[in-house]
């Protein structure tokens, strides 16, 4: 499978989220997962690369059920058959891209990529061979554009297609949020885009339940994504959410996520930007932490943005629009509210909508 395919707009994948880990000195593949297949595969390939792309997750009052992926945005993953290393395991030989690498674990067990590589040898039922692993990061550490799950998502692909795509899209699911749960939290709207490309709901966590939402492919949409030099660790944006919501405010968002779901089944852009822009429960308490948001998101709207909001946990802020030129105007705009309001340097960027998600991209086929 050279791509993750589109699942339907209308009908959800349930499976069960019991997912759960045992620690290991090892890098066995010894996670509770289901084991998929009950021969094991032979290797189709001796070497993979794939890619998968950045992810916005929450889209204002989405949070932590909505999200969708970004084009020409993402992590490396290369997977090769390394005899020298012991079967049924897999070693991180090398980390490299952006400067945050350095922050990288290269232990299996303590790496995005390696965790979701683990599970993915876990359910493919893989004791025979052992798998050498390279992540290039595309994506910097903190920003808010679904970097763990990028990682985790190539890894799952490029396991899975080495030994000839046994697994189905589910499965890859359930290998990322492996490596989630350990990094960030149980949380698919990030790992879930990445792998399904598109916009993607999670109706359901317990079974999880996932709904791809296919935005119309004559309709062009432009994310411009500003990342300024500011860390905004999830843990401390999470903890500043309130730990209970007025019926108002319950009300007001419910209705935003619906309009927003229904925004891009149409199409509807400005109604997308609209509705990712009205979050009053998570965004008001956020926004505060990254010094000049608020201004930012105000100058992207005066600069013709259809809407703004946070990506993620931040510090990455998020437009759209409907052409690539205004983005780029749209993006120096945010730039300058960052610099003068915030007293932070940021760098612009205008990608598409990634609609295909996490892909091999280079392969050596297995004599």
């Amino acid at each position: 499978m050279a791509a993750i395919c589109f699942l339907s707009p209308v009908k959800p994948i349930t499976f069960s989220s019991s997912v759960h880990s045992k620690r290991s000195p090892l890098f066995r593949c010894n996670f509770s997962l289901p084991t998929i297949t009950t021969t094991e595969p032979e290797p189709v390939y001796t070497s993979v690369r794939s890619f998968a792309p950045a992810t916005v997750a929450n889209l204002g009052p989405g949070f932590d059920f909505l999200g969708c992926a970004v084009d020409g945005l993402g992590d490396f993953v290369s997977v090769r058959i390394d005899p020298s290393v012991h079967p049924g395991e897999i070693s991180i030989s090398d980390i490299t891209g952006n400067h945050a690498c350095k922050k990288l674990s290269k232990d299996p067990l303590r790496n995005c990529a390696g965790i979701s590589a683990i599970a993915t040898m876990k359910m493919l039922n893989i004791r025979s061979v052992g798998l050498s692993l390279t992540l290039e990061k595309g994506l910097p550490l903190g920003s808010g554009l679904g970097s763990s799950a990028a990682s985790a998502a190539a890894a799952a692909v490029a396991v899975n297609e080495i030994f000839g795509g046994k697994l189905e899209v589910k499965d890859l699911i359930l290998a990322g949020l492996e490596s989630e749960a350990k990094v960030s939290g149980y949380h698919a709207d990030n790992i879930a885009p990445a792998i399904m490309g598109g916009f993607v709901l999670i109706n359901s966590y317990d079974p999880l339940e996932l709904m791809s939402l296919k935005f119309p492919g004559e309709k062009e949409l432009f994310f411009v994504l500003v990342t300024p030099e500011f860390e905004a660790p999830t843990k401390k944006m999470r903890a500043a959410l309130p730990e209970e919501i007025g019926m108002p405010h319950h009300v007001w968002n419910c209705s935003q996520a619906g309009a927003l779901v229904a925004s891009v089944l149409q199409g509807d852009l400005m109604g997308l930007g609209k509705a990712l822009s009205n979050d009053k429960i998570v965004e008001p308490k956020r926004a505060p932490l990254i010094p000049g948001m608020e201004e930012v998101k105000k100058a992207a709207i005066r600069a013709g943005a259809f809407g703004c909001t946070i990506s993620g946990a931040g510090p990455t802020a998020v437009a759209v629009i409907d052409n690539e030129e205004r983005g780029k105007e749209i993006g120096e705009r945010m730039v300058e509210a960052f610099l003068k309001e915030g007293n932070l340097k940021a760098v612009s960027l205008v990608k598409r909508l990634d609609r295909v998600g996490a892909r091999l991209i280079g392969s050596v086929p297995a004599r």
